[in-house]
């Protein structure tokens, strides 16, 4: 039986200690030595890019559902506002001045220099 392997125990694991006492206790390392040489030859190791795109596939189906939901949530956002009036050019060169006193000392300054 293996341990928890994010659990740290000080106490050493009698279960493995055990299986390697017995392995190499059997007299002649040599031949434990080829046997765990062998076997790590048979271990078949994922290349760095199989990872990645093993990864990567994961990463794209979560980007696409991040990305459905953000629209989502910006599409009701600007549907649930008005749309805002924007006055033409027109109306803004019609309208009267908002500070009409200002108009008037700007005039007066400017007919005065000269």
């Amino acid at each position: 039986m293996m341990k928890d392997p994010l659990s740290f125990d000080h106490r050493p694991d009698l279960v493995l200690g055990r299986a390697l006492r017995e392995a190499l206790d059997a007299g002649d390392s040599g031949a434990f030595t080829a046997r765990v040489m062998a076997l790590a030859g048979q271990v078949r190791v994922p290349s760095w890019d199989a990872v990645l795109a093993r990864w990567a596939r994961a990463g794209v189906a979560a980007a696409l559902v991040i990305a459905l939901a953000a629209g989502y949530f910006v599409g009701r956002a600007t549907a649930a506002a008005p749309p805002a009036v924007r006055p033409t050019v027109s109306d803004v060169l019609i309208a009267p001045p908002a500070h009409p006193g200002e108009v008037d000392i700007v005039l007066a300054s400017v007919i005065g220099n000269n």
